[in-house]
């Protein structure tokens, strides 16, 4: 069994850890958890019984496969940490937004085995989209083993480009606050008409997490299900004239172009 560390222990990597622990690809034993907080490593070893030290170079030194999953600000601190014993037999996984591949690398110091990874915020409840870019000198199963590691997550896919990973963080990265707006919306025009806001809310929850699973359940493109739904003359049509009127889907294709461009503009600042 491969031994992981986890250097930051902020949401995303406790996240990780319970999907590892709950697919059992991973035995708490074989997991480690560094970190510069004492409480949250108290807390996270009492929660998940996994190793935890303060010290990132031990962490990286007892295991195969090392997660920074820190904020993209410390990566640079983290990486010129850990250069001395970050090996190139490991693997390494990054979930730092908008932190180059060749950053890491630049900053470790070596050409290490790297896989740079967006996941989003639905990972927090096993749910998420992960996309990953895998660099030179992996192996298919070692790839197959990261996307194991991810798939704990929720879906993983991955990308044969990092050009792309732009796109993949306005789409996924930051489409929960799009999704999570257009909730809001349908449940502030459902209480205009007179459902109380608990209500609403459940419906609007349970109707968009529902169309989801159909266009994933069915294959079916996202017009056909909007044409099942569709009656000529009928409600739903109406509806749909108005959001066509007020730019609905100009505006959702104009959010994600200006998420991607501000994406590739702090990724060029990080540089």
């Amino acid at each position: 069994m491969k031994k992981a560390a986890f250097i930051g222990a902020g949401n995303m990597a406790e996240a990780m850890i319970r999907g590892l622990l709950a697919s059992g690809s991973f035995k708490k034993k074989d997991i480690t958890l560094s970190d510069i907080d004492p409480e949250r490593l108290s807390c996270l070893s009492s929660q998940y019984g996994v190793a935890t030290t303060p010290d990132n170079r031990e962490a990286v030194k007892k295991s195969d496969i090392v997660i920074f999953s820190v904020k993209p600000q410390v990566i640079p601190a983290v990486c010129t940490e850990v250069r001395n014993v970050a090996t190139k037999d490991k693997l390494y996984i990054s979930i730092a937004a908008g932190v180059k591949h060749s950053s890491i690398k630049k900053l470790v110091g070596r050409d290490i085995k790297l896989a740079r990874v967006m996941p989003n915020a639905p990972s927090l409840v096993l749910e998420g989209a992960s996309c990953v870019y895998f660099g030179e000198g992996f192996s298919v199963e070692e790839e197959d083993l990261v996307l194991t590691v991810l798939g704990s997550l929720g879906k993983a896919f991955r990308v044969d480009s990092e050009g792309v990973m732009d796109a993949v963080t306005a789409l996924s990265g930051s489409g929960p606050a799009f999704v999570s707006i257009f909730i809001e919306a349908l449940c502030d025009g459902a209480v205009k008409m007179g459902l109380s806001r608990k209500l609403a809310t459940d419906l609007a929850v349970q109707t968009v997490l529902g169309t989801s699973k159909m266009v994933q359940e069915s294959a079916k493109h996202p017009a056909e299900i909007k044409d099942m739904v569709t009656s000529p003359g009928g409600t739903t049509a109406s509806g749909i004239h108005s959001l066509e009127q007020g730019g609905f889907r100009a505006a959702v294709i104009s959010a994600v172009e200006s998420a991607a461009r501000r994406s590739a503009e702090l990724s060029g600042e990080e540089d």
